[in-house]
């Protein structure tokens, strides 16, 4: 059958520096096949749609980060009206990030909840950011029912304990190119031990470049680096994590499952 196709989970597309077709190009020579266009602002969302309109292999998202500050906030219903263009397959990026926000955070916590209620209506999973809020995120999956349609907890960077409580909520876990930085111990050690069936692997391009081009900008392609990362950490072929990533992706993502897979 040959080498096993890749899929960025999480990638930002209309923000990257070098041309889109041929960033694609690069990538599908490269093995990867399908990409995950995330939205993080909702003025931006008309935009974004338009530069991957004419890319089928390319899906999106759609939701409003948290660190991002509106004058208005998205309701459940907004989200959903948006939600319903054919190429959208998720909900967010959403979640909560007390890294970079001050003072009293409910907000964001609202805003999550409106996210959570938009993905449980319309069926589409959830893409959480999560950082230095563990307990909140978990919580408030846990009081909004969000098992109740699943999701990716991107970009991983916690521990073994979050990814455990995560995926008893029916959520995977992503790993990006941080997987790859010598520093990154302990997201190494969720990557070799996890079950191989509730993992996902993404670029967050055009941030979070992997080693050999840490530092540089990202783009979609690199996502090769983080499977053989992960394949290095278990000790098993490229192919397997290939193989597994891609399914769980499907799996995720039933709406855009193709008919050869």
């Amino acid at each position: 059958m040959g080498e096993r196709m890749l899929i960025d989970s999480h990638c930002h597309l209309d923000q990257l520096e070098n041309n889109l077709a041929d960033a694609l190009q690069f990538a599908d020579e490269q093995g990867v096949k399908h990409f995950l266009c995330v939205s993080i602002t909702l003025n931006d969302f008309p935009n974004m749609m338009k530069v991957i309109e004419p890319y089928q292999q390319v899906s999106a998202s759609v939701g409003l980060h948290p660190n991002e500050k509106v004058e208005t906030e998205p309701t459940a219903e907004d989200l959903i009206h948006l939600a319903a263009d054919k190429k959208i397959i998720a909900i967010g990026e959403t979640g909560l990030d007390y890294f970079r926000s001050e003072g009293d955070l409910e907000w964001q916590r609202e805003r999550f909840r409106q996210h959570i209620r938009a993905s449980k209506e319309t069926g589409k999973p959830l893409i959480v950011h999560s950082r230095q809020a563990k307990e909140d995120t978990l919580r408030i999956l846990k009081e909004e029912n969000a098992a109740s349609v699943g999701g990716v907890l991107h970009c991983f960077t916690e521990d073994m304990e979050m990814a455990k409580a995560a995926m008893d909520l029916h959520f995977y876990i992503s790993f990006s190119g941080i997987v790859t930085f010598n520093s990154a111990k302990e997201i190494q050690q969720v990557a070799k031990e996890m079950p191989m069936d509730r993992m996902l692997i993404e670029t967050d391009s055009p941030y979070l470049a992997p080693v050999p081009h840490r530092g540089k900008s990202n783009q979609p392609a690199y996502v090769r680096y983080v499977a053989e990362s992960i394949a290095k950490l278990r000790g098993v072929d490229f192919e397997v994590i290939a193989e597994h990533t891609t399914a769980n992706f499907y799996r995720l993502f039933a709406t855009v499952m193709p008919a050869c897979f």
